[in-house]
């Protein structure tokens, strides 16, 4: 078996940041734009002559706190590898103007093909980072460049719907993202009054965080209008304007030769399992075999340090959980980029951790074909079988935007909330517990039958394994899966309801694998808010991006023979 758990011994060099061979080492190497910019980036690479294949890492958050943080890059160095660290455009020691996402295609592009071209480059380049630096791997990758030739994006996204927004909902995730790493280094830059240190920053968030969620309309935010002038560009665009056509990988997958391992958390924000595992579909989908392509998906929450934990939230996963992130990687560029056999290409090319079970499971494919969808329906009981019809039945809530739903806790992970199920405005659907191990892998599906006294409302399902002593631990993140009402179709767009009209509405390809043990209860909950992780929809049929009154409203959920509003498992055997 190839080394895979954090527990693995390091690569040779791996002393705590000293390194096995001589590196050479270049700071601030110019690197020209088509458009004439110089981005700047630092070259870690062996000594002597080469050529050697390229790593290529390009950062908004500093080339320099890259390698404070990580010793990727020497890892990479003492395998043969060298290694480019770049600040992206209008970042730190790069020129230009920071326009987040958008000038990475081209960027990208030409940073690639100018690592190729230098004179200890053997011409193939790979690229690795995670987050925004996952994102910069696939804008460039999009663009073709010939010398890319193996990937690793790690906990990004697919698609601008469920990044940017979240099924017609805008994120309230940019706000922290740009106070606390963005705006300080912009200050500097700009000569704008203001916090310039990220430490300081970070002390202060808490203190203003009410603030800056709490204005509205979001467009009319009085803050951050020079140091971020992008993110009120993307508050005028909607999620159906054709503007966002740029940030879409979902379409472009046939531009990408590159071998590709994806990596991501079930509990990695809004956007990771989603990413990961719809762009790992999206690659297989659009080649021929052999595929080269990889997914693996973890017990993780958000970051490099914590695929080398075990625990995330309140719950300890196993000495198993935990991955040596730069050996999983940088095996993966031994296979695909210097053309060593590693015995990666002859694997299943799906890796996943079953919470519960705390196992690793391997697959061919997402969703595993082995699944089979089992139906649980709502019923004034709860969760069940659906072998019977029931009477038309129905259970309502009271939702006020001015009183939304919160989240109880500042951290991602799994926790425990037990305590939503004693708010009115939350509709609580328990199974019986179940009799034996209930093993579920794949793409699970919310189908509801609701109607509103209002123009629009959102719908959060929280997804829940009720253990036998009360704690009620969710299986992904609490903002996983939420629809906004109006958005219930995304072909043929935005559509106001009716009020007092039924309605169907579906939120489709929740992923996850988790095991319900013996004992223990499948919950569903559904809410109209879920504070603070997305806007807030007002629930007059007005966008709250220009609006700002808001309205109380009726949600009913419909269930029954006539309304089958049902929970949709993918349950395996094995």
């Amino acid at each position: 078996m190839a080394c895979f758990a954090a527990a693995c011994a390091q690569p040779a060099g791996d002393d705590g940041g000293q390194t096995a061979v001589d590196i050479v080492i270049e700071k601030d190497v110019v690197v020209p734009m088509r458009d004439g910019v110089a981005l700047r980036a630092d070259v870690y690479r062996p000594s002597g002559d080469g050529p050697f294949p390229v790593l290529l890492y390009r950062t908004p958050y500093g080339k320099h706190q890259a390698v404070q943080s990580y010793h990727t890059h020497r890892r990479a160095v003492d395998r043969g590898y060298a290694v480019v660290l770049q600040d992206v455009r209008g970042r730190y020691a790069s020129e230009g103007v920071f326009d987040p996402y958008r000038q990475e295609g081209a960027d990208g592009f030409d940073t690639i093909e100018w690592a190729a071209r230098q004179p200890w480059s053997n011409g193939r380049v790979g690229t690795y980072g995670l987050s925004y630096p996952g994102a910069a791997q696939w804008l460039a990758a999009v663009e073709s460049p010939p010398a890319l030739k193996a990937m690793a994006p790690a906990m990004t996204y697919a698609s601008p719907n469920n990044f940017f927004y979240t099924n017609g909902i805008f994120s309230r995730a940019w706000l922290p993202w740009i106070y606390l790493y963005i705006a300080p280094h912009a200050r500097d830059r700009l000569g704008i009054a203001g916090i310039t240190d990220e430490e300081v920053a970070a002390r202060t968030w808490d203190s203003v965080a009410a603030d800056y969620y709490s204005h509205f309309p979001l467009i009319d935010l009085p803050y951050l209008r020079e140091e971020a002038p992008f993110y009120f560009e993307w508050l005028r665009h909607p999620p159906e304007d054709a503007w966002w056509d740029w940030a879409d990988i979902r379409d472009r997958y046939h531009k990408v030769d590159a071998a590709v391992l994806h990596l991501s958390g079930w509990y990695d924000d809004l956007y990771g399992p989603d990413g990961a595992i719809t762009n790992h579909g999206g690659i297989a989908a659009s080649r021929e075999a052999p595929v080269r392509s990889h997914l693996i998906m973890g017990p993780w929450t958000h970051g490099v340090r914590a695929t080398g934990q075990r625990q995330a939230g309140e719950l300890d996963f196993g000495a198993s959980a935990a991955i040596n992130y730069d050996e999983v990687i940088l095996r993966f560029f031994d296979e695909y980029l210097r053309g060593q056999e590693t015995g990666l290409a002859r694997e299943a090319p799906v890796r996943y951790f079953m919470t519960g079970a705390n196992a690793w499971l391997e697959a061919a494919g997402w969703p595993p074909p082995e699944a089979v969808m089992k139906r649980l329906c709502f019923s004034s009981s709860g969760l069940g079988a659906c072998a019977a019809p029931s009477n038309a039945a129905q259970r309502s809530f009271a939702a006020d935007p001015a009183d939304p739903v919160t989240d109880l806790y500042g951290s991602s992970g799994p926790h425990d909330y037990r305590e939503l199920a004693r708010r009115p405005d939350v509709l609580t659907f328990d199974s019986e517990p179940v009799s034996g191990d209930v093993r579920i892998a794949g793409n699970a599906m919310l189908r509801v039958f609701v109607s509103c006294d209002c123009r629009d409302f959102d719908v959060w399902l929280h997804l829940m394994d009720v253990h036998p002593d009360g704690r009620s631990i969710n299986l992904r993140s609490p903002a996983a899966a939420v629809l906004r009402a109006s958005y219930r179709d995304p072909v043929a767009g935005p559509e106001l309801l009716q009020p007092g009209k039924i309605v169907e509405l579906r939120l489709e390809r929740i992923m996850l694998a988790h095991s319900f043990k013996t004992g223990h209860r499948i919950r569903v909950q559904v809410s109209a808010s879920f504070e603070p992780r997305l806007s807030r929809n007002l629930q007059t049929g007005q966008s709250e991006i220009h609006a700002r009154d808001s309205q109380r409203a009726r949600i009913t959920i419909h269930h029954g023979a006539d309304y089958p509003s049902a929970l949709v498992l993918p349950v395996v055997m094995h």
